[in-house]
C-alpha cells in the first residue's frame, strides 16, 4: 500500500538507523527504495540490508529534481518521504496504512518527535507548536510536513517544484502540499509522533 522513499545526501553514517526503523515495522511496506543523491557515501549499505532497492547517482541532482524522479518510480497507492537522517516507530506504517484504510484519504499527516544534538533550535522556529516531551520536542503537525503520506497519482500529477526563493517556504514540498490542498485533496492527521526528526549539524545547514 505504501513505497517508502529514503532520501540521503552526505548521510551515509546516520543512514542504517532509518533503514532499520522501516525493515522491522510491525506492518512492513509495499516497497522501500533507498537513494543516495550523488554523496557516494551509502554502498556499504546494500551489504547489510539487500532486502531493499537502492538508486547511486553519479552526480546530485537536488531535492527537487531527486524527490520529483523518485517519484515518477513509484507505483504503489501511497507514498512516503524519509530523510535518511530520521527514523520511524515501530507501528508507524501499520498505524499510516490503518488511517488510509478507515478514512480513505488522500494525505495522512502526523505529529513528529525532533531530537539530535540541535533539537531545542526548533523552539525558535516553531514556539507555539513544540513542548518538551522525555528530554525532546514533541512537535504538533496537523497540516504540511515533508514526510506525510499521500495519494501517488496526486502527487505525480502536481510533482516537485521549487517554489519562489523570496518565499517564506521554499522548501520543495510546500509547492506540493498547496497544490493538493488547491485540488481539495483529503487529509487526515494521526495525534502520535510516528517521526523521530533528528536536528543536526548537516541538516541544520539547510536553514543557514
Amino acid at each position: 500500500m505504501i513505497t517508502v522513499v529514503i532520501s540521503s545526501f552526505n548521510y551515509g553514517h546516520l543512514a542504517s538507523h532509518c533503514i532499520e526503523s522501516i525493515i522491522s515495522q510491525t506492518s512492513s511496506p509495499e516497497r522501500v527504495i533507498f537513494v543516495d543523491d550523488g554523496a557516494g557515501d551509502c554502498r556499504h549499505l546494500q551489504k547489510y540490508y539487500p532486502e531493499i532497492e537502492y538508486i547511486h547517482r553519479e552526480k546530485n541532482l537536488g531535492v527537487v529534481n531527486n524527490f520529483d524522479d523518485m517519484l515518477c518510480r513509484v507505483t504503489s497507492d501511497y507514498v512516503m518521504f524519509v530523510g535518511a537522517d530520521n527514523w520511524l516507530r515501530s507501528d508507524a506504517i501499520e498505524l499510516l496504512e490503518n488511517k488510509l484504510k478507515i478514512d480513505n484519504t488522500d494525505i495522512v499527516v502526523y505529529d513528529i518527535m525532533v531530537t539530535g544534538e540541535l533539537k531545542s533550535e526548533i523552539l525558535l522556529r516553531h514556539p507555539n507548536e513544540v513542548h518538551p516531551c522525555h528530554g525532546d520536542y514533541y512537535w504538533t503537525r496537523n497540516g504540511h510536513h515533508g514526510s506525510m503520506v499521500y495519494k501517488t497519482k496526486l502527487g505525480q500529477e502536481i510533482g516537485y517544484k521549487r517554489r519562489l526563493e523570496d518565499s517564506i517556504h521554499p522548501e520543495e514540498d510546500w509547492n506540493l502540499w498547496l497544490e493538493m490542498v488547491k485540488n481539495n485533496a483529503k487529509i487526515s492527521h494521526i495525534p502520535q509522533a510516528l517521526l523521530y526528526y533528528r536536528r543536526h549539524r548537516n541538516n541544520f545547514l539547510k536553514y543557514t
